[in-house]
């Protein structure tokens, strides 16, 4: 059996790759049993989707499940199927619907759909009579998203509707649309449009808050709760400490250091020109691997008092110079000293300082694609449990 603090790899070896990630399972199952305290009598499930944010789902999955966690939402089937392998007794939600012709995965596997539309229902519950089995499925009600999910009004006739008698309606569920933002009025709208569902299915299990909505209060509890992000690191409490710890690091390995001119330009068509003599290391990590194009550090950038890439070397942060390219990138290291940073050596872009968050907005965007687009040519670790 492994014991706790053990490392697995998995990917290419970490003496042939470009790039090094190193995921801690422990900071994982210790954010999850965080988010269990936080909400006292209410469930804490798991949404271990898109590769569980691009951790890896099995090993997530295992962790969690150690950890305490029952319950998992995954987006896809083929998500779910990984999932119910990693754990098969735990509760597995499938949230993006109730593809046609399904019933009889869903069942092999003793999988759950998260239905909403009347379209789903109506399918999920003639495969049940059919089978002459009442399986489990949740019900998804749109409080304001418009996205998927009944509307309010649908959901509130579902209560006297007899299709439901032929299966078992599991959970009731709604998703906040801004929970990041406490103070969106749209977060006391939605709780107020989930009351009267949930008082029309009394004894339903119901399900309301993400990761952000865990910390706007007690309202949003309900008796299941389903965080992603924070989960694995991310904040959800933006503008505040981050109460999480992060589970990811990236490091890409230096394969070069150039010199270059004053008047010289980097990258793809030239949008970095050196401002005097500088000193540049080449990363072995590019948007292929994940890392966004947008955080390409340019003269528009610069000049305009925008943000763009960074990467921590020998201790410092250093700024991208360049575009970020398929395979590499190029970060100016001219306020090193010249003998701190060798080829071969680590370059981190994500971990220390440099969180999952600031990434995301220096690359113009959030925090959960740059984890879920963590690539596959990376060599991982994984520590714990």
């Amino acid at each position: 059996m492994r014991q706790s603090g053990e490392t697995l790899q998995a990917g290419p070896p970490a003496d042939k790759a470009g790039g090094l990630l190193a995921i801690d399972l422990d900071a994982l199952a210790a954010n999850w049993r965080f988010l269990q305290d936080r909400v006292g009598g209410a469930e804490c499930a798991a949404v271990v989707k898109a590769d569980a944010y691009g951790i890896g789902l099995e090993p997530a999955v295992r962790a969690l499940h150690r950890a305490g966690c029952r319950t998992f939402f995954v987006a896809h089937l083929s998500e779910a199927f990984l999932a119910r392998n990693s754990c098969p007794d735990a509760q597995v939600y499938v949230l993006n619907g109730f593809l046609p012709g399904t019933f009889s995965a869903y069942a092999r596997s003793e999988l759950r759909p998260v239905l909403g539309s009347r379209e789903e229902l109506a399918e999920w519950a003639d495969a049940c009579r059919e089978a002459g089995e009442k399986r489990p499925a949740a019900l998804h009600v749109d409080t304001g998203m418009n996205r998927l999910g009944f509307s309010v009004d649908e959901g509130l006739a579902l209560a006297g509707d007899g299709s439901l008698d032929a299966f078992t309606p599991a959970l009731l569920m709604s998703h906040l649309v801004s929970a990041e933002e406490p103070n969106d009025p749209i977060n006391e709208r939605q709780v107020g449009a989930f009351a009267p569902l949930r008082a029309a299915f009394p004894g339903l299990p119901a399900s309301l808050a993400n990761s952000s909505g865990i910390f706007l209060g007690g309202a949003f509890h309900h008796d299941l709760v389903r965080p992603g992000y924070a989960l694995y690191g991310g904040n959800p409490t933006p503008g505040k400490p981050n109460p999480m710890r992060p589970v990811v690091r990236l490091d890409a390995r230096v394969i070069q250091i150039r010199e270059v001119a004053a008047g010289e330009r980097a990258g793809y068509n030239g949008q970095w020109t050196a401002r005097g003599a500088r000193r540049l290391a080449v990363l072995s990590t590019g948007y292929a691997d994940g890392y966004p194009r947008a955080a390409s550090g340019t003269d528009a950038k610069a000049d305009g008092g925008a943000a763009w890439g960074e990467a921590i070397v020998a201790g410092r942060r250093c700024p991208f110079a360049g575009r970020v390219s398929m395979d590499l990138i190029i970060v100016g290291v001219t306020e090193l000293p010249a003998d701190s940073v060798r080829r071969g050596d680590p370059a981190t872009l994500i971990g220390g300082d440099l969180t999952v968050d600031q990434v995301g907005r220096r690359a113009g965007t959030i925090g959960y694609e740059i984890l879920t687009g963590l690539g596959a040519r990376y060599a991982r670790t994984y520590r714990g449990l």
